[in-house]
């Protein structure tokens, strides 16, 4: 009985141990696993020292850039400076060395510099507080163009040629190329790119006396004046005009009824679409067109004044601004005069009494102003109106129409084929 009691006693002591063990090893996996996340996360975040070093890394790398910028202003400069005193390949491996440290240094840099007046024309101009830009661009390169002996050098050969480089003809033959350039048919914008070539070439696309001779093709007598404006070449940007490198086009849409089905039950209806195409030339000259086929095929037939195409009409403009600087071009067009059939040569079905022969012509009034980017690209309708007169009794009669939302504005498309070819000077 004893001994029954004390295996009871041994057994419970027994249970109480391994119930204890479990609650230990209960209570130090989460600290376990608490202390592990608070080392993982003191590896994660950098120490104070290893901070330090990272700002000193940034620093270094800042001073080293600094000090490359720096160099390379240094080269950059100093190949101006070569290249003002004319040692153009001391001065291109002064540029080299630069933008192999800071490729973009040009954009970088402020010229600043103090002008010596013992050289001649200058080193730099003083830039202008406000923009940090030159004012008078022309009169920069002209002083910087002048030579000792007071003559006009416009560009140098950058290497050395066999054959006779442009530098060496005359001013007045350099002249004569560029009127070329412009041609008769006004292609300003073709001299405006051959500008960019080089200082030179800069200074002899200004010349007054091609603006001037381009305004007078276009405005005639009454631009004998400059005034308002400050000088030829911008009277011809920003006056009102036409545009001759290209063609104004519209596009009209509309629906006509049809004829009744057999049945009578429906009628049909029909979506109409067709093009108007107005282009002007420098001589007062103009051609429109009629037609329902679209740009792509229509355009490069208008690239002469004599289009082979049956319902072109041919005639003059002119412009006229009003007290309210609003600018209106009026247009006089008619189908050219056909030449006679011999009576031997028509047809025997030919009618014996013909209608009365009549010559018809439109008067077209439009209104010039400037839409989104580009100027002088949009031409309104105010006026159109048809003139017949009767050959037999010289009786005109004039039928106005109205202007309503068929009449579409004409919006300009430049065309570059238009001005790829000149037969004359300007």
């Amino acid at each position: 009985m004893a001994e029954s009691i004390q295996n009871t006693d041994d057994t419970v002591e027994g249970g109480e141990d391994e119930n204890t063990e479990d609650s230990i090893m209960q209570v130090s996996e989460p600290l376990e696993l608490s202390a592990f996340r608070a080392k993982w996360m003191s590896e994660l975040q950098p120490s104070a020292g290893e901070q330090t070093s990272f700002s000193k890394i940034a620093d270094l790398k800042r001073k080293q850039e600094l000090a490359k910028e720096k160099k390379a202003r240094e080269l950059f400069l100093k190949a101006v400076e070569e290249e003002q005193n004319g040692a153009v390949y001391e001065a291109i491996k002064y540029y080299k060395s630069a933008m192999l440290l800071v490729p973009d240094i040009e954009f970088k840099i402020n010229y600043s510099r103090t002008p010596d007046p013992d050289r001649v024309g200058g080193s730099y101009l003083e830039n202008n507080e406000n923009d940090g830009e030159i004012d008078d661009l022309l009169a920069y390169f002209q002083q910087q163009l002048t030579l000792g002996d007071a003559t006009m050098k416009l560009c140098e050969p950058e290497s050395d040629t066999s054959q006779v480089h442009i530098s060496a003809l005359p001013f007045e033959v350099l002249m004569y190329i560029f009127r070329w350039v412009v041609s008769c048919d006004l292609d300003l914008r073709a001299l405006e790119q051959l500008s960019l070539v080089c200082r030179g070439f800069y200074i002899c696309a200004r010349d007054p006396e091609i603006w001037r001779s381009a305004c007078l093709r276009v405005w005639g007598r009454s631009c004998t004046k400059m005034l308002p404006f400050l000088s030829w070449r911008e009277m011809f940007l920003e006056r009102p005009r036409v545009r001759f490198d290209g063609v104004y086009i519209s596009k009209t849409s509309y629906i006509r009824q049809g004829e009744e089905s057999l049945d009578g039950f429906y009628r049909a209806w029909h979506q109409v679409e067709y093009y108007r195409y107005l282009r002007f030339f420098p001589d007062g000259q103009v051609i429109m067109l009629n037609t329902p086929e679209d740009p792509l095929a229509t355009v490069p037939r208008l690239r002469s004044k004599n289009p082979r195409i049956d319902s072109t009409l041919f005639g003059h403009y002119r412009l006229y601004q009003d007290t309210d600087n609003q600018t209106d071009v009026y247009v006089v067009v008619s189908k050219k005069k056909e030449e006679k059939v011999a009576d031997n040569q028509r047809s025997r079905f030919c009618r014996r009494n013909p209608g009365p022969e009549v010559e018809r012509s439109f008067h077209v009034g439009l209104q010039l102003s400037s839409g989104g980017c580009q100027r002088f690209n949009k031409l309104v309708w105010s006026h159109h109106s048809c003139y017949i007169t009767y050959r037999s009794t010289g009786e005109t009669v004039v039928t106005a129409f109205d202007v309503d939302k068929m009449y579409t504005p004409l919006f300009f498309a430049r065309v570059k084929s238009y001005t790829a070819f000149s037969e004359h000077p300007l």
